[in-house]
């Protein structure tokens, strides 16, 4: 069984969860990096505007080969409640026409349901099939307690299983 993950992340704690994962599940990791300058107070609050309409933007890779993985993990912090605008714009450019495929969002506050349901739209769209879910509060917590809250996940969605 092949796995891959695809995930963005901007401040590090979804690059955490997602190495945390790759390292756990024996996954092949793909970081999408987007290219719109997302630093700042004025760019983070236009960046959640640009999450929540849902816009688009320049990402480097600008597409990723899943041919060759069984179980397809996308990743992303949530903004506004919804995925970042580069997750989506990976999304959009895979073919996922009978892929399974696992979610996860970040969070600090407690809107990361709502960003999965939307990937999970998204995905579906594509032909995708959702497997399992799931989001991770990261606010206040150390680097150590998220590898330790990603590595319980694993154990209880049984993600070694896909």
């Amino acid at each position: 069984m092949k796995r891959i993950i695809v995930y963005y992340s901007q401040g590090g704690k979804t690059d955490l969860v997602a190495k945390t994962l790759a390292k756990n599940l024996n996954a092949d990791l793909v970081r999408i990096h987007d290219l719109k300058n997302r630093e700042g107070l004025k760019n983070r609050l236009l960046s959640s505007i640009n999450a929540y309409r849902e816009q688009k933007t320049d990402i480097v890779p600008a597409r990723v080969d899943l041919r060759a993985y069984d179980t397809i993990y996308f990743g992303t912090p949530t903004w506004s409640g919804n995925p970042t605008p580069a997750i989506l714009t990976i999304i959009d450019r895979c073919d996922l026409r009978a892929k399974d495929v696992i979610l996860f969002a970040t969070m600090d506050s407690n809107r990361g349901e709502s960003n999965i349901e939307r990937l999970e739209e998204k995905v579906k769209m594509r032909g995708a099939r959702v497997i399992e879910s799931f989001a991770i509060a990261t606010k206040d917590k150390s680097p150590e307690t998220l590898v330790r809250d990603t590595e319980a996940i694993i154990e209880m969605k049984d993600l070694k299983m896909y």
